[in-house]
């Protein structure tokens, strides 16, 4: 490979860069994946590859950021302004089916490994992705508040802080049952995950 082919970074030699990244940070964590092992995966210099990403940070906040913006290309998800009646429950339903479906992808199964490395860093995009997620679930609350669809007999901001925190646990657990469950497992799985939810939220 030339030095000038090494400089090009054409959209498919970054996405088998990210790919093999993201397979690195997922298998050992942030602080041991090593940038010489995804490099010389792509048979890539050092310098060409400086060249796109300044840090390990970078290239791990490219790889989270990919990821999660082809998530989102292919699941929609519900727009918790609007007001959703009686199929609150149908749509928050619905959505994460689709969101089980999608994330049978192998890339897509590393992006949620990502999240829950126990050294991710700080100033990383990972804690901006979750807030901006918790940010979502406090607003659907607050929607199904209104709507009847979900009790109001506690404080809200309580409320938010429990389901937050429920629904981190049931994501972490699933995340770490993957690898055992196959894909009508997985969405029998989401599906009652959602129901258990529903149980503890409805009036």
């Amino acid at each position: 490979m030339t030095a000038r082919e090494d400089r090009i970074l054409s959209p498919s030699r970054r996405q088998a860069l990210l790919a093999a990244a993201a397979a690195e940070f997922a298998e050992h964590g942030f602080e041991r994946a090593s940038l010489n092992r995804v490099i010389a995966t792509q048979r890539m210099s050092k310098s060409s590859f400086y060249h796109y990403f300044a840090s390990k940070t970078a290239l791990f906040d490219a790889v989270v950021s990919e990821a999660a913006a082809r998530l989102m290309e292919t699941v929609r998800v519900p727009d918790v302004a609007r007001p959703a009646g009686d199929d609150f429950w149908e749509e928050i339903g619905g959505f994460v089916s689709r969101l089980a479906r999608a994330g049978q992808a192998g890339p897509l199964v590393d992006l949620a490994r990502l999240f829950y490395l126990p050294d991710v860093p700080d100033d990383s995009v990972v804690p901006r992705i979750r807030g901006a997620i918790d940010d979502w679930i406090a607003a659907a609350l607050m929607t199904g508040r209104i709507r009847g669809a979900v009790r109001d007999d506690v404080p809200a901001s309580l409320q938010v802080r429990m389901v937050v925190a429920l629904l981190w646990a049931i994501d972490e657990w699933s995340v770490e049952q993957l690898p055992t469950l196959d894909p009508v497992e997985r969405g029998r799985l989401a599906s009652a995950q959602v129901a258990a939810v529903r149980r503890l939220l409805e009036p």
